[in-house]
């Protein structure tokens, strides 16, 4: 009698398309990473099928009234990935681009994340397929709380909470935890984390993702043996996040010798001055035209002689195409999924180290998490504070990823893998199954 696998055998033929591991996109992505993690699970392996199967999909018309008195309608996303360890925690994208095949996937890479990082919440994802550039203030804040009123059935302090993503950010995050509140007629500020400070936002979440990129990073070189001093550094999307991490980098003697975002590429043989950079871009909403650069080809970039390249913008970044051209030793993951499985190999026969992002780009998630608890003491920390417990608790989370990739001999992708993995399962064990 032939034995097959028990997911082909019980389950593949009854998966939704979106479902299946041979469906091209970011959550065939992910189920292949879990795949590589299944034979390091032990016993919890039986549980694993629990990885691949989103708790909760929710997709919800947002109707809005135009500024010019027309109706359009807009898809968007809820997505629960798992909450065995806690509610749901992950951002809100606004992009043209949004497919529930992103938001399955970055649902899952928060659950990963969460559990990487020890934080007690589970994995969520949410978006609307929009083009936010083109809607006015007032657009953009009716499609906010109609989405928001949408998926109020999944949403709430013990149960999901949202934070700003790709396009959204702490105005968006206000009109959210104000349309809940109205909705349930109490004031709930630990509805979403990312709010302005005003309304129970936490000093250092801006930063806090950034700042994660670079403790991971400043790790990885003290056991690598990569001096910062006059380091080159390369980065994708100079934001949040990469532009965080390049000041900080900066700030450590490295050099951001070059930049690309959605306003082009340019490079600096010695390196840029960051916060000259930094301000041009507040300025200007990119880094394009900057004084003190060289244009750039788009594709050259990948190609930049640099020691450590920060992808940050969006995901799919590296793939097998330019993979091969990186130079860096070490690259540091801000973005949600910046590289392809097929890109990751390549990277590790060459002998680059991966900084993967679901450690690299968790300081994001854990000053949200401090947001929370804020908000349920009504007790505010110092920015001082903050920063030390993140740094603290990126340092710890690295240590032990560190320590399983060396015992198994695996890349930090899949020791990040293992550890989450691991205690999502346990979780999910010792909680058993109800009814």
């Amino acid at each position: 009698m032939q034995v097959k696998d028990s997911h082909t055998a019980a389950a593949t033929h009854a998966l939704p398309s979106y479902l299946d591991p041979s469906h091209v996109g970011p959550w065939g992505i992910y189920l292949q990473q879990v795949d590589r993690v299944t034979p390091y699970l032990g016993s919890l392996a039986r549980w694993v099928e629990t990885l691949k199967r989103p708790k909760r999909i929710l997709v919800v018309d947002v109707p809005i009234e135009m500024d010019d008195g027309t109706i359009a309608h807009f898809e968007g996303y809820r997505v629960q990935h798992n909450l065995s360890r806690g509610p749901g925690k992950g951002g809100v994208r606004f992009h043209q681009d949004v497919t529930l095949s992103e938001v399955m996937a970055l649902s899952a890479w928060m659950s990963i994340k969460n559990a990487a990082v020890n934080v007690p919440y589970g994995g969520a994802k949410g978006g609307i397929r929009v083009d936010p550039k083109k809607l006015s203030t007032a657009e953009l804040e009716r499609l906010t709380r109609r989405y928001t009123s949408e998926i109020g059935l999944l949403i709430g302090p013990t149960k999901d909470i949202p934070a700003p993503d790709v396009n959204t950010n702490g105005q968006v995050m206000a009109w959210m935890m104000d349309t809940y509140s109205m909705n349930t007629g109490a004031t709930a500020t630990g509805v979403v984390t990312g709010k302005p400070i005003d309304l129970g936002g936490s000093l250092g979440r801006v930063e806090a993702t950034g700042r994660g990129v670079f403790t991971v990073g400043v790790e990885a070189a003290k056991l690598t043996g990569l001096n910062l001093q006059g380091a080159r550094v390369a980065v994708q999307g100079f934001g949040n996040v990469g532009g965080t991490a390049g000041k900080l980098f900066a700030e450590a003697g490295a050099k951001v010798v070059a930049v690309q975002d959605h306003t082009g590429t340019i490079f600096n043989n010695n390196g840029f001055d960051v916060p000259a950079l930094l301000e041009h871009v507040g300025n200007t909403g990119g880094v394009g035209g900057f004084a003190d650069s060289e244009v750039m080809d788009n594709a050259d970039f990948w190609a930049v002689d640099c020691d450590i390249l920060i992808p940050a913008a969006l995901e799919g970044q590296i793939t097998k195409d330019n993979a091969g051209q990186i130079k860096a030793k070490l690259v540091i993951e801000g973005a949600n999924g910046p590289t392809t499985p097929e890109a990751d190999d390549i990277l590790t026969d060459k002998g680059v180290l991966v900084l993967p992002d679901v450690i690299a780009n968790a300081g994001g998630v854990t000053v949200s998490y401090f947001e929370w608890v804020q908000d349920f003491s009504s007790f505010f920390w110092t920015e001082d504070e903050i920063n030390a417990r993140l740094v603290r608790i990126m340092q710890e989370a690295f240590a032990g990823v560190w320590a399983v990739a060396q015992e198994h001999k695996v890349s930090l992708r899949t020791a990040t893998f293992i550890v989450a993995c691991k205690r999502i399962l346990h979780a999910r064990e010792m909680r058993g199954l109800y009814p």
